[in-house]
């Protein structure tokens, strides 16, 4: 990390810091991950009976107000039980995968019950994550706090050094592993009723930025 340097040769003098910063915001979109898996003496009534299950599930959904377009098959298969030695077919297992956007998490723990009563004990919840539906203002926020750290600790330094700070004359965005800034579930703050609570917390994005300025 670039640290507090001061040039007087080969260029004109700086100070040059890093900046962090941090913006958080309730998450306002649960991405639900199920899955149905229904056995069946053959592959036919296996695959029927799947796809009938997530037809149920689809509708439910709708029924509950998630939007066509935030209802996704991820995936679908069926593939052979055997016996416990491993040797005889005995059955078929089918499954099938929905990916959901629920942008009411309140809607959450009705539609999960609702999904419960349709699918049965076919039914499985692969994965509940919460995140925040428009991510932008929550980094332009977070940049802007962590340009507002550096230029305060480049006004310390300045102070300290008996230095007025100028012009801005170089910035690099911190972009950590190359990755995009990270969310993470902080202390829970509120849930949504019904048979599957879910605490809401708070999501948070990071920023980074290295600042230059002549003095």
């Amino acid at each position: 990390m670039p640290g507090n340097e001061e040039r007087a040769a080969g260029g004109a003098a700086h100070v040059e810091v890093s900046g962090v910063g941090a913006a958080s915001a309730v998450p306002d979109v649960v991405r639900l991950d199920v899955t149905v898996r229904c056995d069946a003496e053959d592959v036919a009534r296996a695959l029927a009976d799947a796809g009938a299950r997530a037809t149920a599930l689809a509708e439910a959904a709708r029924d509950h107000g998630v939007e066509g377009r935030d209802v996704q098959t991820t995936g679908a298969g069926v593939r052979p039980r055997h016996d416990r030695d491993g040797v005889e077919v005995v059955g078929y297992t089918a499954h099938q995968g929905l990916s959901l956007a629920v942008r009411d998490p309140g809607r959450l723990g009705a539609l999960v019950e609702a999904f419960a009563g349709v699918a049965g004990n076919a039914l499985a919840v692969d994965r509940i994550s919460l995140e925040v539906g428009d991510p932008e203002p929550l980094r332009a926020r977070a940049r802007q706090a962590a340009f507002a750290d550096a230029r305060a600790k480049a006004e310390q330094y300045a102070d300290l050094a008996g230095r007025t700070l100028g012009k801005v004359t170089a910035l690099t965005d911190v972009v950590q592993g190359g990755a995009q800034p990270r969310y993470e579930l902080m202390a829970a703050r509120a849930g949504s009723p019904g048979a599957l609570p879910v605490e809401l917390g708070e999501n948070t994005v990071t920023a980074t930025v290295v600042v230059r300025w002549d003095w």
